[in-house]
């Protein structure tokens, strides 16, 4: 690859990246055509002058995309398999019964959160932020503001950003030699930032649309759609955990989890059948969601600042404009980070704007309302607070000690 083309002293290709992100804040009406307006501007300006990381022209496009399409293919059949998902919980009626369990006051939206962040932990966070705003869908009479969305994406990134089978970036560290116990700790940081975040964002809630108060009358769950549910969720989880622990190279060959999620839908689609209306505008979200990762993929960034624990906090910042699946394979591959406080940063950072996550985007898809950043960030400013204190908290009481072996 050509050494890049600097302007003002920065690669035009980040420069092409800032202006995609920068018509994705303003635009917010259109930005599967900005994203994908941007992802076209950066190809073919790498095409024309410097070339990719495997090659030139489209010999090296094509080597680039062999070397990312298990990442984008995972994404994609787990935000369109995940969506079924939802609607499969949603119909099984569950979230009506909910109020029935839930405290009446802001303190059931609190409770909400909690649940999500422990799906997070077991299950993946796109499924568990879906399962959170189908829920709240139903206690909130359907009007969820978007500060408490934030909360839900918040909620979910957190959970899984202690535990190994919880979020991509996490599960990749796991691949990569670094010990469970070490992401763990990214928990201390996780549970002081969920409450920050969560008691505000209640309130929030509360104020705009209470929680309904009693359940209605006469409901029957649908116990076939609830076992549905709990087969695609246990598909997801046992292929996660099975190739780490057994087939850890065919993670890096073939989307497996995404073809066990997939395979479930199927396999018991006889019982019940999916909801494939929800499909067209799931696929919208997800496509503009996989431009942007594609787009990130092609920035010109071999390595990171010196790893330290500033580095770590800023590269939460960075991994909410910025996909976190890169920003964690150049940390894996530099060395020199404490894990636990990565896992926080790269899994916790995202929930700060709503494209920094695929949890963000998958429930965005839900809510379209929820596609700006400019109401995102002032609605959901208690995320970004308690970003900051959960890594200082976890400074403060563990101390940074990179881990030199990985």
């Amino acid at each position: 690859m050509i050494e890049p083309i600097l302007l003002f002293g920065i690669p035009v290709d980040f420069l092409l990246f800032a202006l995609t992100l920068l018509g994705v804040a303003l635009f917010h009406h259109h930005t599967l055509r900005v994203a994908l307006t941007g992802l076209a501007a950066i190809v073919i300006y790498k095409l024309i002058f410097t070339g990719f990381k495997y090659g030139a022209g489209l010999n090296g496009l094509g080597h680039h995309m062999v070397h990312e399409w298990v990442t984008l293919g995972n994404l994609f059949l787990l935000l369109m398999g995940f969506a079924l998902l939802s609607r499969h919980f949603e119909e099984s009626r569950i979230p009506d019964e909910m109020p029935a369990l839930l405290p009446d006051d802001w303190k059931g939206g609190v409770v909400l959160l909690v649940l999500v962040f422990v799906l997070s932990s077991f299950l993946d966070n796109i499924a568990a932020a879906l399962i959170g705003g189908t829920v709240a869908r139903h206690v909130f009479r359907g009007k969820v503001h978007i500060g408490y969305l934030a909360a839900i994406v918040a909620a979910s990134n957190a959970g899984g950003a202690g535990s190994v089978v919880g979020d991509t970036t996490t599960t990749m560290m796991w691949i990569a030699g670094v010990s469970p116990l070490a992401v763990v700790e990214a928990y201390i940081a996780a549970i002081v930032a969920m409450l920050i975040f969560a008691v505000p964002a209640s309130i929030q809630q509360h104020r705009y649309s209470p929680i309904q108060k009693d359940a209605p009358r006469g409901l029957r769950i649908d116990p076939t759609r609830v076992f549905i549910v709990a087969v695609i969720l246990a598909a997801a989880l046992v292929a996660n955990v099975t190739a780490n622990l057994k087939f850890p190279a065919l993670l890096d060959t073939v989307p497996v989890l995404g073809i066990a999620v997939w395979a479930a839908i199927l396999l018991t689609s006889g019982l019940r059948a999916p909801d494939w209306k929800v499909m067209p505008e799931t696929f919208k979200g997800t496509i503009f969601l996989l431009a942007l990762v594609t787009a990130a993929s092609l920035m010109p960034v071999e390595r990171l600042p010196v790893a330290s624990w500033p580095t770590a906090l800023g590269l939460g910042f960075v991994s909410a404009v910025f996909d976190n699946i890169p920003l964690t394979a150049l940390a894996l591959k530099q060395g020199g980070y404490d894990w636990g406080f990565l896992a926080y940063a790269v899994g916790f950072g995202g929930s700060m704007i709503w494209f920094g996550s695929s949890a963000g985007v998958a429930l965005s898809n839900m809510y379209p309302e929820a596609k700006s950043v400019g109401r995102w960030v002032s609605h959901g400013w208690p995320v970004a607070v308690a970003y900051v204190a959960g890594f200082l908290v976890m400074l403060a009481i563990l101390g940074w000690h990179p881990d030199a072996r990985v």
